[in-house]
């Protein structure tokens, strides 16, 4: 049996409990664990289509506490930024190798996902860009940023909270509101994603891919229970350690 079927699940159900009760982004924890697995852009396209089917399962759970003006704010410039981020992603998947690694060619996606992965694995670990936030001037700004990288990477959780803690947002209208912008974003890569024939690649991942997002919705119910539970620093740390790992991985063609 593929051990993936049993590890990218439970990847799925520890992150979709997270992001509920701690603020961090699903896309954030799961895409590494897809990454040990597939190639890059396979699991870029697995991680957005759990994502987004995770993200509408907690919509239907929140949706009374979204802040409607900061969605369209925030979410409207993020559609632009996500498909300007979804397109640089694929092209870079086109490049040729860079250089072979360990065990594989490194080519430049790789390399710029490890960058990303580098880049919020430290802000995890960091105590003061952990709690680094921006006033509501930069929200439109805030939100063209953020929705490219979650075009790009996915990893659109921790940009997206940079600019709204201080929009005034109470704690189940913020997430609710950043689940609102979260899915505008996944609706906008996953069509580019697509449109280029990256969904034939999923090949026989279909039963991977319901498991994951049986397991996320699992997570939802859960931390619904437990919403008003504080960060939990701990974890922080883990995940940013987790972060840092896979991307000295993919830099070095580890996998």
């Amino acid at each position: 049996m593929n051990v993936s079927i049993l590890i990218v699940p439970a990847a799925a159900l520890a992150a979709s409990l997270l992001t509920l009760i701690s603020g961090f982004g699903l896309g954030t924890l799961l895409l590494p664990v897809f990454a040990v697995f597939f190639p890059l852009e396979l699991a870029i396209l697995l991680t957005a289509l759990v994502h987004l089917l995770n993200n509408l399962f907690k919509l239907g759970l929140l949706w009374r506490h979204i802040h409607w003006s900061t969605v369209l704010r925030f979410g409207a410039p993020g559609i632009l930024g996500a498909y300007l981020g979804a397109r640089l992603m694929l092209t870079l998947g086109e490049r040729a190798p860079l250089f072979q690694g360990v065990f594989h060619p490194v080519d430049p996606l790789d390399l710029v996902i490890a960058g990303l992965m580098l880049l919020f694995g430290l802000v995890e670990l960091s105590n003061k860009l952990n709690s680094f936030s921006l006033p509501p001037k930069w929200m439109v700004p805030g939100g063209l940023i953020s929705g490219f990288f979650g075009g790009l990477s996915g990893h659109q959780g921790a940009l997206r909270s940079l600019f709204l803690l201080r929009s005034g947002l109470g704690r189940e209208t913020f997430i609710a509101t950043g689940v609102a912008i979260a899915c505008m974003v996944d609706l906008t890569r996953l069509p580019t994603y697509i449109n280029t024939g990256l969904l034939s690649r999923l090949g026989e991942q279909w039963p991977l891919l319901l498991a994951c997002t049986l397991a996320s919705f699992l997570g939802v119910w859960w931390g619904s229970k437990l919403i008003r539970k504080v960060t939990m620093r701990g974890v922080q740390a883990v995940v940013g350690l987790l972060m840092l790992s896979i991307a000295a991985m993919l830099a070095g063609g580890l996998i």
